[in-house]
């Protein structure tokens, strides 16, 4: 399928479910409308590394640090817009009000069809959907443009195609890469997602201080992911890797070992934020030196992600649960750090290997040339 048609049409369902999503007024439609949008986003992920990997292949460093950067700063920018049009005076409503009833409690099944959609309570939510879900829609417009120059598009992907190449052991490499950014994004999710009530529960942290906790970590993630893009230019996507993970594995080390220090948490979380800046559009990146990355291979990698998105911060709040009194959280950011550390270098062997033998064999062969006297003797 054509790449600007499919990112076209995900941006698409994207700005439908954004423009659904106030007016829903049951749990099962707004469950549905939410499927959408992780159905299109989903798309979305994979369809636009995908397209930059077939637009500049493996000279696409800075390009795809600069994809990653804009999905980091849409997660730092996105709770500041909700924070600005919901405001603090919605959610304590919310929770205090004595009289509120949920609507599962109307007894006619005419009042639950009536139900399904409304006007939300407080209409700057609708406003601040729909905000977005225009800008989602304009952005779809420019890509359906895109997709009507088809002419030089093909040319393009044929010149591409003559290109590609497999390494000897793409589909093991494959496997590999889907191991680290399952423990990569996984740790990710998690401590974005965890640290405030780490350091409200665990950390005795007032709640405005665990709050800005929370915003130096997303903040240095994205503010790292823009330098990235500068430092692409000029080291190697696997150096930026090695990098990253060393300053992750130094980082949650530090949070383990110092974790109820205040100014070790910010220190740490900060060092933290900016090493998993680069890693996942480095990976990216860096595979497809050895190896042509096709839409099913990009696909397989971003399931990876996405299960360690899903998987991993689940099991850490079920298993903080039930051990309050032990920093789970961290010890799950510290096991992913090692845990990609140990298999980067395996990844890296992998894809040199074929690279090492061709050398091999080339001495082999010189050292041939320059013995023709002893074959004589």
């Amino acid at each position: 399928m054509n790449d600007f048609l499919l990112l076209g049409t995900s941006m698409l369902a994207t700005a439908v479910g954004l423009y659904l999503i106030p007016f829903c007024k049951r749990a099962v439609l707004l469950i549905v409308m939410m499927s959408v949008l992780g159905a299109s986003i989903g798309i979305l992920d994979t369809g636009c590394n995908v397209l930059i990997l077939d637009i500049w292949g493996d000279e696409g460093a800075p390009h795809m640090q600069s994809l990653h950067f804009g999905f980091a700063l849409g997660a730092f920018l996105a709770p500041l817009l909700a924070k600005l049009a919901l405001g603090t005076t919605v959610s304590a409503e919310n929770h205090t009000e004595p009289d509120f009833q949920p609507p599962a409690t109307n007894g006619s099944p005419e009042a639950d069809s009536v139900s399904l959609f409304g006007l939300p309570d407080d209409m700057n939510l609708l406003w601040a959907y729909a905000f977005i879900g225009t800008y989602v829609f304009i952005v779809s417009v420019f890509l359906f443009a895109l997709f009507f120059k088809k002419s030089s598009r093909q040319e393009k992907s044929k010149a591409f195609a003559q290109e590609s190449r497999r390494a000897e052991y793409h589909k093991s490499l494959l496997c590999l890469l889907f191991l680290f950014f399952f423990f990569y994004v996984g740790a990710e999710i998690t401590y974005g997602s965890y640290v405030f009530s780490f350091a409200t529960t665990y950390a005795g942290m007032e709640e405005s201080e665990a709050a800005g906790l929370n915003s130096i970590f997303w903040g240095t993630f994205a503010a790292c992911r823009g330098l990235a893009i500068f430092f692409a230019t000029c080291l190697q996507p696997g150096t930026m890797i090695v990098l990253s993970n060393i300053g992750s594995l130094a980082s949650s080390l530090f949070l383990v070992l110092f974790n109820k220090s205040p100014l070790c948490l910010w220190i740490a979380t900060s060092v933290y934020g900016a090493s998993m800046a680069a890693t996942f559009p480095s990976g990216i990146s860096w595979i497809e030196q050895y190896t042509t990355i096709s839409g099913k291979s990009a696909a397989f990698l971003v399931i990876g992600a996405a299960l360690g998105e899903m998987a991993i911060p689940a099991i850490i709040g079920i298993v903080e649960g039930q051990y309050p009194d032990l920093p789970i959280v961290l010890y799950s950011c510290l096991g992913s750090a090692i845990s990609t550390a140990v298999i980067f270098p395996v990844l890296y062997k992998l894809a040199t290997l074929p690279l090492d033998r061709q050398q091999k064999a080339n001495r082999k062969s010189e050292d041939k040339k320059a013995m023709p006297s002893s074959s004589r003797l």
